[in-house]
């Protein structure tokens, strides 16, 4: 009886780590020195093992100040320490050391995110769909993006909360780790212009997280941007002049010649492509989720990933963790992961001369016709009831569209 308690308990912590230590296992297996496109053929590349000499880590250069950085601030200040934290364990370390210390801080922050998600009163099956995800098995050891994605839940969880002012710093935050927390920003913004009190209170709410989300933001950016702005700034120049990547809708039309474009075109269509769908999000949304529009976070973030012209396979590590908590059904998630694992082994078995575009293209779809579900899901659908303190895991059945989910929950009933 003590030990199937125990397994209650703690049996999602036990499952994470079991999908870490394969995550490990998955990256690490190659080593430090490969050979033979071997990162490409058993999927096991990672940023992490480059970066060990080519941004100066092993030499234990400050970035931005001593070497150039492709990331946000504070990616940029979790390699670096990464980087501390391995050359003072081990004597002599490689590349393949400071890959175990960034597949640990990812770990640590994995059992972060499970936490954080238990504490709010999560189903069981959500967390074991944290605790065993997919994309923690492809991504653990890929690349740093786990910093925002534990930032992001934190902020949605926060807005769960009614506390409007700390999820705005933590996005904020977040955002000086990549980028797209900042699409919580405007919800949260949203959410105040809608709130208690006249126009000029809301007015204030609303302004006081602009201001907030500046002050956090700025904290950590402003230091870097003032001692050494073309290394700073070499994330947004960088992302901003890219092309695009293979598995993106945008690089698939110029394969196959449905649309050519150049870069300056790619961005200005990416961006109408996001901002349109963005708002069509809010519109159509706003009717089931006025009440509490950060739910709205998953499907935007489901959007930014199709319509970005950079979609690097690890990104979609950025979206799994908001769909355990706001996703109705447990279907999208399963698709969603078969889309994903396929596009990433096309995409580097196609780097290896082992795919075609062709085999990108009906992997990426795949992938895309998953989130497509799951954003007209998450607008047409309620949020789940355990956002709101109830008991609900996925649900298969379909839903009353004609009802607003949860009225009692939305203060606005009363104006």
């Amino acid at each position: 009886m003590a030990w199937r308690d125990f397994l209650r308990r703690r049996g999602p912590y036990l499952a994470l780590a079991l999908t870490c230590l394969l995550g490990w296992a998955f990256k690490g297996h190659c080593g430090a020195f490969w050979s033979d496109a071997i990162q490409y053929k058993t999927g096991c590349y990672s940023d992490v093992v480059p970066f060990w000499t080519g941004r100066g880590v092993a030499a234990g250069q400050i970035p931005y100040v001593e070497a150039r950085m492709e990331y946000p601030v504070l990616t940029g200040a979790l390699i670096w320490i990464e980087g501390w934290i391995t050359r003072t364990l081990i004597a002599n370390a490689d590349a393949s050391d400071f890959l175990f210390v960034a597949v640990a801080v990812n770990t640590a922050l994995a059992f972060t995110v499970l936490r954080l998600i238990e504490r709010a009163g999560a189903d069981r099956a959500r967390l074991y769909a944290w605790a065993a995800a997919p994309p923690l098995i492809l991504y653990v050891g890929h690349n740093w993006d786990m910093l925002a994605v534990a930032f992001a839940v934190a902020a949605m969880l926060a807005a769960r909360r009614g506390e409007a002012r700390t999820a705005t710093g933590l996005a904020a935050l977040g955002s000086a780790a990549k980028l797209f927390p900042v699409l919580l920003l405007p919800l949260l913004g949203l959410d105040a212009l809608r709130g208690p009190g006249g126009p000029a209170r809301r007015l204030v709410a609303a302004a006081s997280l602009v201001v907030i989300a500046v002050m956090c933001w700025g904290a950590v950016n402003l230091p870097f941007a003032l001692r050494a702005f073309t290394n700073w700034s070499e994330f947004y120049t960088f992302s901003s002049a890219r092309s695009g990547t293979a598995a993106s809708i945008w690089e698939l039309l110029g394969t196959f010649g449905i649309w050519r474009s150049d870069i300056p075109a790619r961005n200005l269509a990416s961006f109408a492509a996001f901002a349109i769908g963005a708002a069509g999000i809010v519109a159509f949304g706003w009717r089931r989720h006025g009440a509490h529009l950060w739910v709205l976070f998953t499907p935007i973030v489901a959007w930014f990933l199709l319509t970005n012209k950079v979609y690097s396979p690890q990104f979609d590590l950025w979206l799994w963790p908001l769909l355990v908590m706001t996703s109705y059904r447990l279907w999208p998630l399963a698709w969603f992961a078969l889309g994903d694992t396929l596009a990433y082994l096309a995409e580097f078995w196609w780097f290896a001369d082992w795919a075609t575009p062709t085999h990108i293209a009906i992997a990426a779809a795949i992938r895309a016709a998953a989130m497509l579900w799951i954003i007209a899901g998450a607008v047409r659908d309620p949020a789940p009831s355990w956002l709101f303190g109830g008991e609900q895991g996925f649900r298969p059945a379909e839903v009353d569209r004609d009802q607003p989910a949860h009225p009692a929950l939305d203060h606005r009933h009363a104006e």
